[in-house]
């Protein structure tokens, strides 16, 4: 599969997308801070679309240019707007997982145009959650610890926020945590605070508050995705609220969080029935 690369400036940023071509309606696939190379396996299962990746701004090949270090969905969906109009403009169907999720709920609320349908895949969004404020100080906190002792031991305390099941508890930051190298983590501080996920985007994203009213009336389809194997895990929970936020039902996915994954980081999810079911999401919309 050939794959086109290329570069745009946006505000602050030099954005890096790839295009396989296609003769079917153009689908983008999106994360965020996860870049384009997270989304090889996925894309391959394609091959009838025209199908856009991008690495995010601050993340693999796309710079940040302004002197900022953090970076807002809107600023995202700002980057993805115009990576849309630069691959032939839209509407177009959008995957978007994670971090992207947040980040395209916002593009819709601003670019409904642009969007046909959204299969918005686990959006990790705090002040959706009955537990907010106990997710929100724990979540600030571990960006307060990136800050203080660096990746390691922030690191640490991510993998475990993302994977507790339920509701966080009050003090779920006092509670005992394994060490960094028990994860195969660094266990030196290098004294850098420029990680993508937990100084530039952990906090901006995750309390990101969506406009409900417009996305309800938008023009764009939005189906919310969650994993079969996520379930009651932070970014689940929070699928589930936005779906009743928008009077929807959520759809399950196979796997987790990170489902459709082939291997790339190192992870397998079940990309195939991943896929399967993408494919049948997007074509109910015909």
């Amino acid at each position: 599969m050939s794959i086109e690369t290329h570069t745009l400036t946006t505000d602050g940023a030099e954005i890096t997308y790839d295009v396989r071509p296609g003769d079917g309606p153009t689908l983008f696939l999106l994360g965020s801070p996860m870049d384009a190379s997270g989304f090889f396996t996925l894309a391959g299962h394609f091959p009838d679309r025209k199908v856009v990746t991008y690495d995010p701004r601050g993340a693999g090949r796309s710079k940040l240019t302004g002197g900022q270090t953090t970076s807002t969905p809107e600023q995202h969906a700002d980057d993805i707007s115009r990576v849309i109009d630069a691959t032939g403009g839209g509407p177009v169907d959008i995957f978007a997982s994670s971090g992207g999720a947040v980040n395209t709920l916002a593009l819709v609320t601003a670019h409904p145009e642009q969007v046909r349908t959204l299969v918005a895949h686990e959006p990790p969004l705090i002040p959706v959650l009955p537990d907010r404020e106990t997710a929100s100080v724990a979540t600030k906190g571990i960006a307060d610890l990136y800050q203080r002792e660096g990746v390691g031991p922030a690191m640490v305390r991510f993998i475990l926020v993302v994977s507790h099941k339920g509701e966080i508890p009050a003090g779920w930051l006092d509670q005992p945590a394994p060490g960094p190298e028990q994860f195969g983590l660094p266990t030196e501080d290098n004294g850098d605070r420029s990680d993508v996920l937990l100084g530039q985007n952990l906090v901006a994203c995750t309390h990101y508050e969506p406009d409900f009213a417009a996305l309800r009336s938008a023009s764009t389809r939005i189906v919310v995705a969650v994993g079969e194997e996520s379930k009651d895990q932070l970014a689940f929970r929070a699928g589930l609220a936005v779906a009743a936020r928008l009077g929807s039902e959520p759809v399950y996915f196979p796997s987790g969080h990170a489902g459709f994954l082939g291997g790339e980081f190192g992870q397998h999810g079940d990309p195939d029935n991943f896929a399967v079911t993408l494919r049948r999401v997007l074509d109910e919309q015909r």
